[in-house]
C-alpha cells in the first residue's frame, strides 16, 4: 500500500511534515505509545531527551515491524515530551524526524507535565497503513 502525504499549497511550505495524510482502502494500525523502556522493562536514559527518544523510534520501528509495516507507512505521529523548554521539544523531534527521514507525515509535537513511567521524557504514537 502507498501512503500519500499531503502537501496544501496554501499553506506554508516552510514546514518540516507533510499536513495529512491519506491511506488507501484497507485496514489503519494505531500504535501504542512508544516508551523509551528497555526488553526488561527499564527506562533508557533517565534526563537525556535525545537519548530516550532514539530509544523511542527503535521501539516504534519494532511496533511497526511486528504489525506487518514500518516508518514509511506511517500516516501521523504524535511525539510528547515532558518538559516546557523549547530546546527539549525541538531535540526530541530532531531524532523523530532524522528517524523519518524524506517520509514527513503529518505530526503533533507536544510539551506535556507528565508521562507514565517514572524518569520518562519522550514518548511517540503513530498511526500506519497495514500493508
Amino acid at each position: 500500500m502507498t501512503v500519500n502525504l499531503i502537501r496544501a499549497p496554501r499553506l506554508d511550505p516552510g514546514v518540516p511534515y507533510a499536513y495529512a495524510a491519506v491511506a488507501p482502502p484497507g485496514s489503519l494500525i494505531f500504535t501504542a505509545g512508544a516508551c523509551p523502556i528497555d526488553s526488561d522493562g527499564n527506562v533508557v536514559g533517565v534526563g537525556d531527551v535525545t537519548r530516550q527518544a532514539e530509544q523511542v523510534m527503535a521501539n516504534l520501528t519494532e511496533a511497526l515491524a511486528a504489525a506487518g509495516c514500518g516508518l514509511t507507512d506511517v500516516l501521523k505521529t504524535t511525539v510528547y515530551v515532558a518538559s516546557s523548554e523549547h530546546d527539549d521539544l525541538l531535540a526530541a523531534w530532531e531524532v523523530v524526524s532524522t528517524s523519518f527521514g524524506d517520509h514527513d507525515a503529518p505530526s503533533t509535537l507536544l510539551g506535556v507535565a507528565l508521562l507514565g513511567y517514572t524518569g520518562q521524557l519522550v514518548e511517540v504514537e503513530a498511526v500506519a497503513a497495514a500493508r
